[in-house]
């Protein structure tokens, strides 16, 4: 079943974490179920490159198993920033690399 990749974007005029946000979060994450590959985690620091949407900023990422991008974002909608002007960007991922080997090194 394909990976893909829920990169969250956060409102820039959020204010910290709280206790509500936390259980939010922790419920959406319960929802996922066997399809939730890694939680993921917050981000503390960043910067952009390029458009990265005006108004938001990269806020942390999630994985999950979806059997196509149709379920993969119908899995996202559930996401807490959604509900505060945030966004979710969702990406099927391909198994291209994996650690720090070469692009197309044998995994033998």
């Amino acid at each position: 079943m394909p990976t893909f990749l829920l990169s969250h974007r956060a409102p820039t005029n959020r204010t910290g974490r709280s206790a509500d946000a936390m259980v939010a979060w922790n419920a959406w994450f319960d929802s996922l179920g066997a399809d939730l590959v890694d939680r993921g985690n917050p981000v503390v620091a960043a910067r952009t490159l390029g458009n990265c949407g005006a108004g938001t900023a990269l806020g942390g990422y999630t994985l999950v198993t979806a059997d196509d991008l149709d379920a993969a974002v119908a899995l996202a909608r559930g996401c807490p920033f959604l509900r505060h002007d945030g966004g979710v960007e969702v990406g099927e991922l391909t198994l291209l690399n994996r650690g720090a080997r070469q692009l197309g090194d044998d995994p033998a």
